[in-house]
């Protein structure tokens, strides 16, 4: 097994192959899906497997951080300040640089403009 080091010698941390983690530890990912966060926490092992997928098809061997479950903390909660906040972000990408309307999607960002901008400029 190439990517089984639970002693991290080879790779500086303790390190396990795909799906073979022990109980206790958990990815970013698989927290946030219970609703966990790591808290500042560094990682205590990894994950590592080879993804025939990545690299244009030609394999990348991938890793993930794991972080001990029993150190994480609930997800923060935002605060009202911060969802009026995204939603004028949000708002703010909608709105084009030309003619100054709001659009039902987000203005891309190559033109500056939305698309009826840049088919009028030629820009399409």
């Amino acid at each position: 097994m190439a990517f089984y080091d639970p002693e991290g010698e080879r790779h500086g941390l303790p390190t396990y192959p795909w799906k073979a983690a022990p109980e206790g530890l958990a990815t970013r990912g698989q927290l946030a899906k219970q609703g966990l966060r790591p808290d500042g926490a560094a990682p205590v092992a990894q994950v590592m497997w080879r993804s025939s997928l990545a690299n244009g098809g030609r394999g990348k061997t991938r890793t993930a951080c794991l972080y001990p479950v029993d150190l994480a903390v609930p997800k923060r909660v935002p605060t009202a300040g911060n969802l009026r906040a995204v939603a004028a972000m949000n708002l703010a990408r909608r709105v084009c640089g030309e003619c100054d309307t709001e659009q039902p999607y987000t203005i891309p960002r190559r033109y500056g403009m939305c698309l009826d901008c840049a088919d009028a400029g030629g820009w399409l």
